[in-house]
């Protein structure tokens, strides 16, 4: 702690001090919005090819011997036979699973890859990768293509991913889509907690309750998925023009 008489380690003075921010780094945060700027234009160009698209979020730390991960490899596959293209966070474990079996089905592999400073590596099952600085211009790329939303498990980047779609919902934020949560031995406990103490101190609505689907069967989340895009479709309101359909 600093002693009143000790000013080797107080901020500078003079001009280049404005209300305590240092010059140049009031700079950095006045160009740092032409970074987030750029990242939102990129995403927008990039992405917007890819429709008709699914979203599967999932753990970068699951190894491919796990069941996990057959469940995301499935998953990718399936829905890319059904047309869609398949989105993740670009990286290893679930990501990489999902983004292996859409290409495998023949299918387009999107991976929006985050740059940290530890664990994430882009896999290499990705036809398009986007990399971001920034999680809240991914977090919007996420779901502005994507008419579905899938949950496998995952760690606390999975859960604010899961937490974030539910909140859009649940504030009328965006038009509401599937969540669907895969691995029930996986989710129980916090389904359970969500219901038992959130719902019990009536933090959430009983109808929040029903924003997600949960389920193992990967047939079950397809039809979801697909029996929403055509609500979509009928209205013309997915950038495609109504009456287009996907695979049967």
């Amino acid at each position: 702690m600093l002693g009143h008489d000790d000013t080797s380690r107080r901020l500078p003075s003079g001009p280049a001090v404005r209300n305590g921010v240092i010059g140049d780094f009031a700079e950095e945060e006045t160009w740092r919005v032409f970074r987030i700027m750029s990242e939102f234009v990129e995403g927008f160009e990039v992405l917007r090819r890819v429709r008709p698209a699914v979203t599967v979020f999932g753990s970068a730390r699951t190894i491919d011997s796990h069941p996990h991960y057959t469940m995301g490899y499935r998953l990718g596959e399936a829905l890319a036979l059904d047309g869609f293209s398949l989105i993740t966070g670009g990286g290893p474990g679930i990501m990489e699973a999902v983004n292996k079996g859409a290409r495998a089905a023949g299918g387009k592999s999107v991976g929006l890859n985050i740059v940290l400073p530890f664990e994430q590596k882009a896999n290499d099952y990705l036809d398009i990768h986007l990399e971001f600085r920034y999680f809240f211009c991914r977090k919007m790329m996420f779901l502005k293509y994507s008419c579905g939303v899938i949950v496998l498990p995952g760690g606390f980047g999975t859960m604010d991913e899961l937490f974030e779609s539910l909140t859009l919902i649940q504030t009328c934020k965006y038009p509401r889509f599937p969540v669907i949560l895969m691995g029930k031995d996986y989710w129980k406990g916090l389904l359970e907690w969500l219901e038992e103490t959130m719902l019990a101190e009536s933090c959430i609505s009983p109808g929040d309750m029903n924003m997600y689907t949960l389920t193992d069967d990967i047939d079950e989340a397809r039809a979801i998925v697909k029996e929403h895009y055509q609500r979509l479709l009928t209205g013309g309101i997915y950038g495609m023009p109504a009456g287009d359909t996907i695979v049967d």
